[in-house]
């Protein structure tokens, strides 16, 4: 079970990738709601993969960073690719 200060910091980190992303490719703030959701949904993918694999090279308390981080960026990516596709239909 993941604790309450995981958990925020977990928001936290997922947060400032899409914040980051944002300030290189975002336009608007619509699209920045959608890329922080993106990212959360990705961080959370990320940590369910790292606990199943029990891969641990990166740790930060119960937060597997290095597969949350990859997922969430992965996540941004496709995220950022389908605010495109929408756009030009």
């Amino acid at each position: 079970m993941v604790q309450i200060p995981a958990l925020v910091l977990s928001f936290i980190l997922a947060s400032i990738y899409a914040v980051l992303f944002h300030l290189w490719l975002g336009r608007n703030l619509r699209e920045l709601l959608a890329l922080w959701l993106g990212a959360l949904v990705g961080f959370g993918v990320g940590q369910i993969v790292g606990q199943v694999w029990g891969f641990v090279p990166w740790t930060l308390g119960q937060i597997h960073v290095l597969e949350a981080t990859l997922a969430s960026f992965l996540f941004l990516g496709v995220a950022r690719w389908l605010r495109q596709e929408k756009k030009t239909t």
